[in-house]
């Protein structure tokens, strides 16, 4: 299959890029910006659960630390023992800019399965000619929309666990599609340990390792209509079981003798249940929360987080054929409703929309779309500061980008399951003798 032209002097320059900004970090200092660094992601949190760690004291002992206690032994000694005259997460952000472009090299390869797949699904319904129809450049296009997106560039650079998220999810997505079952229950049991909502893509990787790779839905075939397969789904939840053991096993190790799994579970998935930290971010529960009736709070706190699963069933049942494309929707629903979300989920969406490119080629709204997110990540930084810093503003003008931005998700999901529902109705439209 050819390559996009320059495809690696691109990845190349864009790992460069994150050198440079490395090595010579200016005064960025992206690692105090609500919008990139969460309660939840933090390395500054992060260096805090880990100095008390150090001082035989729990890490959640404070109201600092709130994520995985396998983060501390892996990042700690690299915020701590640093070289003099570097920056104090210099070796955090070289550690990412890896786990950026392995990210970036996963997502090319799930682009080229699902071009396989597509062009396969093309010559049995006898579409072969229709070039339009398949991208077969869509998983290099995917990979340096991530490596290349500003959102991403800012996650790698600011002091946050976020692109380590991102690669998890990543991880679990190429697994099943390549139908490792090991390693789709890694990355699976991984994301979800590290930021819980990840949890409900185990319908899209049931689906990928039953089904098999996005294909048009099957009633437009006459033959060759691969029935489901339940040997890969059942090595997946074996695996993930042992993987699940193997995690809380060393979260146990890690925090014997300074707090316990339960500890954990309740400074970790508590704390994102029942949204605690009411700090600034660029989603729309912490101002929601803030100016609720603590009476009411409860009740607020199950319909947002019901509010996730209640989408999960009729959009699996929907788009059951495309596992691949209803993992991209189920990445997007969660950054719009998680409770600290940043813009290193929408770095994560935004790639992975990449892999659908001639799917969605006749998607509306792309114009407004594209300058609404920049308009956003502009405005979003002005409003904080004139709130925070110079006092001429107030709660409500930064929360009036959040409240775009979700604005923004919404109109995204919309229109790109439209899109591919009208891909759909086409491909019928044209296999139809």
């Amino acid at each position: 299959m050819p390559e996009l032209r320059r495809y690696w002097p691109m990845v190349a320059a864009a790992v460069v890029f994150r050198l440079a900004l490395v090595f010579f970090p200016g005064d960025l200092n992206l690692g105090s910006r609500p919008e990139v660094a969460t309660p939840l992601s933090s390395l500054r949190r992060l260096a805090e659960g880990y100095w008390l760690k150090q001082t035989s004291l729990s890490p959640y002992a404070g109201s600092m630390y709130h994520g995985s206690p396998l983060l501390l032994p892996v990042l700690g000694p690299l915020i701590v023992n640093r070289t003099e005259g570097r920056p104090m997460y210099f070796y955090c952000s070289l550690l990412f800019v890896i786990v950026d472009f392995i990210s970036a090299i996963l997502i090319r390869a799930i682009g080229q399965k699902l071009f396989v797949s597509n062009r396969q699904s093309m010559n049995s319904l006898k579409l072969s000619g229709k070039t339009k129809l398949v991208n077969e450049n869509a998983g290099d296009v995917a990979s340096l929309i991530y490596l290349w997106n500003p959102l991403t560039i800012v996650t790698c650079l600011g002091s946050c666990t976020t692109p380590i998220d991102n690669f998890m999810v990543i991880l679990t997505i190429y697994g099943a599609c390549s139908c490792i079952a090991p390693l789709a229950a890694f990355g699976y049991v991984m994301a979800t340990h590290l930021s819980l909502y990840p949890a409900i893509l185990i319908v899209p990787v049931i689906l990928l390792l039953g089904h098999g790779l996005d294909a048009p839905p099957s009633k437009l075939f006459t033959r060759n209509t691969r029935s489901f397969s339940w040997k890969p789904v059942i090595y997946f939840i074996i695996w993930a079981e042992i993987w699940t053991c193997y995690v809380l096993l060393l979260c146990s190790i890690s925090l014997k003798g300074v707090g316990g799994l339960n500890e954990m579970f309740k400074k970790t998935y508590g704390f994102i249940l029942t949204v605690e930290d009411l700090t600034p971010n660029i989603g729309v529960l912490w101002y929601f929360f803030a100016e609720v009736f603590e009476f009411f709070r409860d009740f607020f706190l199950i319909v947002f987080h019901v509010n996730i699963l209640f989408m999960v069933l009729p959009l699996a049942i929907r788009l059951k054929h495309r596992p691949c494309f209803l993992a991209f929707v189920y990445v997007a629903i969660v950054a719009m409703l998680k409770s600290y979300p940043s813009v290193g989920d929408s770095a994560l969406y935004l790639g992975l929309l990449g892999l659908f490119a001639s799917e969605l080629a006749d998607m509306q709204f792309s114009f407004f779309l594209f300058f609404g997110y920049i308009g956003v990540t502009l405005l979003s930084p002005v409003m904080h500061n004139l709130w925070i810093w110079r006092g001429t503003g107030n709660a409500n003008f930064y929360f009036a980008t959040g409240l775009a931005y979700a604005c923004l998700q919404t109109v995204l999901v919309v229109e790109s399951v439209s899109s591919m529902l009208k891909h759909d109705r086409m491909l019928k439209k044209l296999a139809s003798p």
